[in-house]
């Protein structure tokens, strides 16, 4: 689906520009890559000396968000910035504004990266979210169960994210704890008895054009991103048009230039709440590199320079992504030969040094012709990955 604004057209950011991404990471390797395919230099700022994104790039700038005097000369050496991860501090887009476009820019930053404003304004425009109230202290409490019901979560208003800063407490009591060990300020969410959660990914350029990829039926373990599937199972078929709408409208409400993607919890009379959103590139939308004939990296890239968005078909019946995390290295090298030996597999490693339990070290993607055929050979190769390569 796409849609185009009339009046005048943002000038396009053509091939052979210069583009800035805040973040090191693996997303910003991934999206710097396919930047570098389409003939684009790419510069990263960030803090950490020799992340992934900064060994494939031409030029880094390792500085903290917080200088702004960096941040400035960075912008002024771009022609457009984006985002590889939202908890940057927003002090740094606006000063990044005054001299360059940033896309996504400060006000969706802002909603997404502070889970307070961002349920607020998503429930003002009329979209359905987890019901919840703000907490800053013990009085905040009272009344609470007419609202979330015990239990219920508590989750840090901002900088939180794979289940950190969050906490499922009993009573008031557990709550109570919960705000003197964190001394600051808390959201309390109804748990939702959910069925599922599934993900969608849109983006829309300045220009008004909208494009939503097909909806992401997505598995966690330990609040962490275990594995993703799209098409979302045929159970779950029904809710991906409302989904891939109201991915639509929200990024039409925003005014969203860039990539965003909304995960939804699914309850079990299939009906859609969002849980969040997230103003970059998505661990879920991994398996587009393989599966789809637009990737979320180059979709991205379209909108952030204002150039035609691309076509999402699948180009396989189902695909499939799991997470290599640390873990998968505890016994010894993994056997990265099984991955590369499966012609329907694609291996992605994110070039990190240290493997530690809960750390994405890289993911691998599987296509096929079901879910569950799908499912069942990835988590059989990730298994079988485990120990020492020989």
């Amino acid at each position: 689906m796409n849609s185009a604004d009339a009046g005048s057209i943002p000038k396009s950011i053509e091939p052979g520009s210069r583009i800035g991404v805040f973040g090191g990471g693996q997303l910003g390797r991934m999206f710097a890559r396919v930047a570098q395919r389409l003939g684009y230099h790419v510069t990263v700022f960030s803090p950490e000396v020799g992340g992934p994104a900064h060994q494939v790039v031409s030029e880094s700038i390792y500085a903290n968000y917080d200088d702004l005097d960096a941040v400035g000369r960075f912008a002024k050496s771009v022609d457009v910035i984006t985002l590889e991860f939202e908890n940057i501090q927003l002090q740094a887009v606006e000063e990044a504004m005054r001299w360059c476009p940033v896309r996504p820019g400060a006000h969706v930053l802002s909603m997404a990266q502070h889970r307070i404003r961002e349920k607020t304004l998503l429930s003002e425009l009329g979209f359905p979210v987890t019901p919840f109230r703000r907490v800053n202290e013990h009085s905040d409490l009272e009344g609470l169960e007419t609202i979330t019901g015990w239990p219920c979560i508590l989750k840090t208003a901002a900088f939180g994210y794979d289940g950190k800063g969050q906490r499922k407490v009993a009573n008031e009591s557990e709550a109570r704890l919960f705000l003197d060990e964190v001394r600051c300020e808390v959201v309390a969410e109804k748990i939702v008895d959910f069925s599922c959660e599934v993900s969608a990914l849109v983006a829309r350029n300045p220009s008004g054009e909208v494009v939503v990829f097909p909806l992401f039926f997505n598995r966690h373990a330990n609040h962490i991103l275990d594995l993703t599937l799209c098409p979302v199972p045929s159970e779950f078929q029904s809710i991906t048009k409302q989904a891939e709408s109201m991915a639509f409208e929200v990024a039409q409400s925003l005014q969203l230039e860039g990539l965003l993607c909304i995960e939804f919890f699914v309850d079990q009379d299939h009906r859609l709440m969002i849980n969040e959103v997230a103003p970059r590139p998505h661990n879920s939308g991994h398996l587009t590199i393989e599966g789809c004939q637009t990737c979320q990296f180059e979709q991205q890239l379209r909108a952030i320079c204002n150039l035609p968005l691309g076509s999402v078909g699948l180009l396989h019946p189902q695909m499939g992504m799991a997470n290599l995390l640390g873990d998968v290295w505890q016994r010894g090298i993994p056997n990265f030969k099984l991955a590369m030996e499966d012609p329907s597999a694609a291996l992605h490693l994110y070039g990190k040094d240290h493997a530690k339990p809960g750390r994405k070290m890289g993911h691998v993607t599987i296509w096929g012709d079901s879910a569950h055929a799908v499912e069942k050979s990835l988590r059989d190769l990730r298994s079988n990955l485990s120990g020492t390569a020989r």
